[in-house]
Order: C-alpha cells, then structure tokens, then sequence
C-alpha cells in the first residue's frame, strides 16, 4: 500500500477532483479517503478576497496558445561576497 498526499478544494456540488500520477493510468485502485478540514491562517486570503474572480486559476492555468516561451541568455553574474567564502 502506498499513500499520496492532496491538498484539495471541494465544490459547491460537493465534488473534489484528485489528478493521480501518470504511471497509475490504466490501472485499477482501492482508494481510502481520510479527510483533515484546513483552517485558514488569520493573515493568508484566498485568490476571492484578492479579488480574483471564484474559477480564474483553473480557468487560466496552462491557456498560453502562442509561441513557446523562452529564457533568454543571463549573461555572466557579478562575483558576490559570499562566492569568496
């Protein structure tokens, strides 16, 4: 038996969508569900009261259709103070 660990948000229907590891596709599974209800840290806000529209990242996520983005060339770094200890 191994065990994954998800991080997950349920719906307003009440559905979680868990992504499994690819080399478990096509494979059969007894899954186990042993759920933990996350609070909130006081100082950390949700994408909403930052003023992200309720579905924007999962809407967003992976939508770039143009060319493929690169990295260009960094050149040389400056030698810092800690690179001579």
């Amino acid at each position: 038996m191994q065990s994954l660990r998800f991080h997950s948000k349920v719906d307003a229907n009440g559905i979680v969508h868990l992504q499994v590891p690819v080399e478990l596709a096509n494979s059969e599974l007894e899954l186990v569900l042993v759920y933990q209800p996350i609070e909130k840290k006081r100082d950390e806000k949700i994408p909403t009261e930052l003023g992200y529209p309720e579905d924007f990242f999962e809407k967003t996520f992976g939508a770039w259709q143009g060319e493929p983005l690169t990295r260009a060339e960094q050149g040389e770094c400056d030698q810092r103070d800690w690179d001579l200890l």
